[in-house]
């Protein structure tokens, strides 16, 4: 038998992880996945949706268990019950000490940044909000203080200059597998170096609300691209218009020389739906009004009312 392994995750970004540690038999032997709680569907007579970790294991063959309460006793008694030798952590809840001590060989999570840059919830969209050109992944163990833990190893990719959010969190869930079996066999080999996380280069990567992912347009048209692609597909930038909430999904500098009249000034040239920022002006490629399925600029454009023009979005 090889090593035990729990693995601990919840969307699809932990997926690619959970299908390459499950593929490392005889090494290395999964004993069980943790994962969230099936989640109510909108219809009412739809079966609770399980997390896409859930699913993955499933098909795997793999022994699921499912909890929102890791701070229960009730459940670092069932972890403790798999008897890991290690555990794999990839977008999960913060775990206690009662449960990351328990494997002798340590307990590890797959975060997705360049740590110490972007500690927190939200890394991947924080990295493209910021402009960064490159990111990654990294290994670490797992300490009381969130994403401090020494380093195991990282792995670097840049950041294409049109790539949104959900692209590169695509991209990074399968470049992360691949760290996590590395990390593994480092692991297994005793061939781990932790690195000390270096606190003068640690920033922050806060949790998306409502109110940080509204669009300020008193910033150049660079970094409303940025922010704009940086929460994209989801939970989406947002602004107002006409007293409503606009989803901007998609979005781009535009070379037109015209000087705006302000920050959030609306302007429809040749079709195309601009606004401007503080120093130029975006043309908005992909939308949703309030109520409305998204659509492309140009038919959002065609669809204003005579005056809307004159509208700022704010």
């Amino acid at each position: 038998m090889g090593l035990r392994v729990v693995f601990m995750g919840t969307p699809e970004f932990a997926v690619p992880s959970l299908r390459r540690v499950a593929a490392m038999t005889p090494r290395f032997e999964t004993v069980l996945v943790v994962t969230g709680s099936d989640k109510p569907r909108r219809s009412k007579n739809s079966p609770p949706e399980p997390t896409p970790v859930k699913q993955a294991a499933l098909e795997l063959g793999l022994p699921v268990l499912e909890s929102d309460d890791v701070r229960s006793h009730d459940f670092a008694a069932r972890v403790a019950a798999a008897r890991p030798d290690v555990i794999v952590v990839a977008a999960f809840r913060i775990l206690p000490p009662e449960v990351f001590e328990l494997p002798p060989l340590g307990a590890f999570n797959l975060h997705g940044s360049l740590l110490p840059a972007y500690r927190g919830a939200a890394p991947v969209n924080w990295s493209i909000i910021e402009g960064d050109a490159e990111t990654g992944v990294t290994t670490f163990f797992l300490r009381k203080s969130v994403d401090t833990g020494n380093i195991i190893t990282m792995d670097r990719t840049p950041i294409a200059p049109d790539e949104n959010a959900f692209e590169l969190l695509s991209r990074l869930s399968e470049i992360g597998a691949g760290t996590v079996e590395r990390t593994l066999t480092m692991i297994a080999d005793g061939a781990v170096t932790p690195q000390k996380q270096d606190e003068r280069l640690a920033t922050k990567a806060p949790k998306l609300t409502r109110e940080n992912t509204r669009i300020d347009w008193n910033q150049p048209a660079q970094r409303l691209h940025d922010f704009i692609r940086g929460l994209s597909l989801k939970p989406t930038a947002w602004t107002t218009f006409g007293g409503k909430s606009l989803k901007i999904y998609k979005a781009k500098p535009s070379a037109i020389e015209t000087a705006p009249d302000g920050p959030g000034t609306l302007r429809i040239v040749d079709g195309r739906l601009l606004v401007a920022g503080s120093d130029g002006w975006l043309e908005l490629l992909s939308v949703q009004a309030e109520g409305k399925k998204a659509m492309d600029g140009e038919s959002f454009a065609r669809g204003l009312r005579a005056g809307d023009e004159t509208l700022r979005f704010l």
